[in-house]
């Protein structure tokens, strides 16, 4: 820096700070306040909403990395395809669904198109929107990429034998009224957050309803042609790239700061910000134990450390510590990440002897680690118990069971679920959707 420079610069210094008393005088001392405080909250919003929507990349990315090279391109689709469809059906008829009028009882209002304040727009009343302390868009938005999440959870389990459309459908009773009224009990102010049921960013909310919704779309499925052999034995389908399921996870990690972080909702504060800082600290800190515990526990029981599993008990860890991430210490942080990861290693093989197909390990991770998470609250959080995390638990698992299954047995007898035997050995890129992902390995 030259020196005249540097002499301005700390003359500009000077002149500003003999003239902050001047600004306090001509300005209300609280409308500052509000103001930063409604610009901060909005703007975690804003940030905590696009690292989550990158998570519908690494849900891509780690889907097309499990299934095998002949149905990459259709989990790609699915992927883009269900984000738009639940960002629609979330604005249509989903958040309102989910926020408006719940008032401690069991579903929000059914009226349609949720209309976004407008704030900084000419003739807006800002004052009066200051109140609500962030921009309605935003919190719609940050809210809105949760609910793709659940749907991702359902496309990785019931990978390369359901067809497409009947899938879409799916996602958008899913996106649109399932996990919208399951979110209202808690989120939107319902009964289970009136009984004092807790669930930070999701654990059950988010990832279990996927999971169970994924699980009972397997179940009616059934397994892909070849899985499970007469005599019991199970048949390896590896996936086309483990660098891409990598990729993914990685990408998955990043988003869940987003996904984690960001649910504390407000960061117009020291306080906010200093929890938002600690729970980005234990996210990251119970992803790490997922991994470790589940590449211990592979070298003891198999003598061979299975990286998809490894990948897969690090998002466990991210999912068990997302139904309290604030609260915990750092011990705690890693017992629960840690458990995530003895999950997914005890379950994997669970899922092949009870001939549930679950094809990137979804429902482990999300299901299982989700109900974990949620149930271990109490361990860190004293304003909760054990009872009423349970009853949590087994009511959503119940509500999205029953809506699931009915929909699914539905769509199964109206216009099939499942591709044909020939479909699915040619796989569904050739046979659903006529784009090949790597054409040049083709026959």
């Amino acid at each position: 820096m030259k020196p005249y420079t540097k002499l301005l610069g700390m003359a500009g210094v000077a002149a500003l700070m003999l003239s902050a008393p001047a600004f306090a005088q001509d300005a209300p001392a609280a409308a500052p306040a509000a103001d930063t405080a409604f610009i901060f909250n909005t703007l975690l919003f804003l940030i905590g909403g696009f690292l989550v929507m990158w998570m519908a990349a690494g849900f891509a990315m780690l889907e097309a990395g499990l299934v095998r090279s002949k149905n990459v391109s259709m989990q790609c689709l699915k992927n883009i395809a269900l984000y738009a469809a639940a960002g629609i059906m979330y604005w249509l008829i989903g958040y309102n669904l989910m926020y408006t009028g719940v008032d401690g009882g069991f579903i929000g209002s059914f009226s349609l198109a949720y209309g976004f304040d407008p704030v900084g727009l000419e003739g807006a009343d800002t004052a009066a929107l200051l109140e609500t302390g962030y921009s309605t868009a935003s919190d719609w938005f940050f809210q809105m990429v949760f609910v793709a999440t659940a749907a991702s959870i359902v496309s990785g389990t019931l990978a390369e034998r359901i067809k497409l459309w009947p899938f879409m459908i799916f996602v958008v009773i899913l996106t649109g009224f399932i996990y919208p009224i399951a979110g209202s009990w808690q989120w939107g102010g319902g009964w289970l957050s009136e009984m004092g049921f807790s669930d930070f960013a999701g654990s059950t909310l988010v990832h279990s309803v996927g999971g169970w919704a994924a699980l009972s779309g397997a179940l009616i499925l059934g397994a892909r042609k070849g899985k499970f052999n007469a005599d019991g034995s199970v048949t390896p389908m590896p996936g086309s790239s483990i660098p891409l399921a990598t990729l993914g996870t990685f990408i998955l990690w990043l988003g869940w700061f987003g996904f984690n972080g960001a649910s504390q909702l407000a960061m117009g504060t020291i306080g906010d910000v200093s929890d938002v800082s600690r729970i980005f600290a234990n996210t990251n800190l119970a992803a790490a134990a997922g991994v470790i515990s589940t590449m211990i526990l592979l070298q003891i029981i198999y003598k061979k450390v299975d990286v998809t599993m490894v990948l897969n008990g690090a998002l466990a860890g991210l999912v068990a510590i997302t139904a309290e991430p604030l609260a915990p210490s750092v011990l705690q942080t890693l017992f629960i990440g840690a458990v995530g990861g003895v999950i997914v290693v005890f379950t994997v093989p669970l899922l092949d002897k009870l001939k549930i197909d679950d094809v990137v390990g979804a429902i482990p991770v999300h299901l299982l680690a989700g109900i974990w998470g949620t149930f271990i609250v109490p361990l860190s959080n004293s304003e909760t118990s054990f009872v009423t995390q349970i009853i949590g638990i087994v009511s959503y698992g119940a509500f999205t069971l029953v809506c699931s299954t009915i929909v699914w047995f539905i769509l199964k007898a109206t216009m099939g679920i499942r591709v044909t035997e020939e479909e699915e050995m040619i796989g569904l890129d050739k046979a659903e959707i006529g784009v090949e992902a790597y054409p040049e390995f083709g026959g």
